[in-house]
């Protein structure tokens, strides 16, 4: 069981945590060799707060704009505006706690917000990759089979209210094996333990292999998968378009086409890089930890959270500037 120190946090759903496996500390991991410098801190405190008011406001924004305007209610703006609602939900709930968490190095709010965070956390993020696929699969249908059937704005909304249902049943273990504990600090070998009374946000599983199945198929089915398949939708759309470009009657329909694929192509590259450092860490820790470093493990995480945080700003951004 390897030893780690009282500031190093695990991660999973884009959250801190402790790892039960993981809970035995030690004086020499706890000592200053391992601490973050003050400015370090203040960097994270004020990036975290940075992404929160450029994500809260822009996605506001973006929201706000597509609901005002009747023009703009077409399915794949409603799939967008959904994905802001995601990212709005995760700068109002989830982003600050972990500002919270940052600044006073132990859990100090309650055990309703240990078990809710990751949960709204893990959802966020699963309703972002369902309407990237979503938005991807409404594009395909619509390019390469314009005559056929084609999706109203009434089916999008029940599209966004699956959506929502099927990544709240995905996060239910978030609910049930989160628990507020000072069971890891009881066995810090120091004369006088100063973290005695601190308590922890973890995840406690009935054992480690429930543990990594979940992770893993987390891993694939809320990243991996939808990813390929929005990728391939994209690359077949691409194709057809490539084709018709020698159309003179619908030069200036594809044009337009392919300018639109390009923002939603965009907003999927931007999501699958920003996400892309913390799942190789998420997936490092849980099948081999004791490649993470002690002492770098937390300044690692945070430069991986911190990027994967910065999704939440990407959707207005490209999607001013694209359309």
């Amino acid at each position: 069981m390897n030893e780690v120190s009282a500031a190093d946090y695990m991660t999973k759903g884009s959250f801190y945590f402790f790892s039960a496996e993981n809970s035995q500390f030690s004086a020499e991991s706890s000592s200053s060799c391992c601490l973050s410098p003050v400015f370090l801190l203040l960097g994270r405190i004020v990036a975290y707060s940075a992404i929160i008011a450029i994500g809260l406001l822009g996605n506001a924004g973006l929201v706000f704009i597509i609901a005002r305007q009747q023009e703009l209610r077409n399915v794949t703006n409603i799939l967008i505006a959904n994905l802001s609602c995601s990212d709005i939900l995760m700068c109002v709930v989830c982003l600050p706690v972990t500002v919270i968490y940052t600044l006073m190095d132990r859990w100090v709010l309650g055990e309703a917000l240990c078990k809710v965070t990751p949960f709204v956390q893990c959802m966020s993020v699963t309703v972002s990759i369902f309407s990237l696929v979503l938005i991807a699969l409404e594009r395909h249908q619509l390019i390469l089979h314009p005559t056929g059937w084609s999706p109203a704005a009434g089916h999008s909304y029940l599209a966004v209210g699956l959506t929502w249902l099927v990544a709240c049943f995905i996060s239910l273990p978030f609910l049930s094996f989160n628990v507020l504990t000072n069971d890891p600090f009881q066995n810090i070998s120091l004369p006088a333990n100063p973290f005695r009374d601190h308590l922890v946000c973890m995840e406690l599983w009935p054992s480690d292999k429930h543990r990594l199945a979940y992770m893993t198929s987390l891993l694939v089915f809320q990243y991996c998968l939808p990813l390929v398949l929005v990728l391939l939708c994209y690359l077949r759309i691409f194709l057809r378009l490539k084709r018709r470009r020698d159309m003179l009657e619908r030069s200036r329909r594809t044009r337009g086409a392919q300018r639109i694929n390009v923002m939603l192509l965009a907003i999927v590259v931007a999501f699958a890089l920003c996400w892309l450092p913390l799942n190789v860490f998420n997936t490092l820790f849980d099948w081999h930890h004791q490649a993470l470093p002690d002492c770098q493990h937390d300044a690692i995480f945070s430069a991986c959270h911190l990027t994967a945080m910065a999704s939440t700003c990407i959707n207005p951004v490209v999607y001013g500037f694209l359309n």
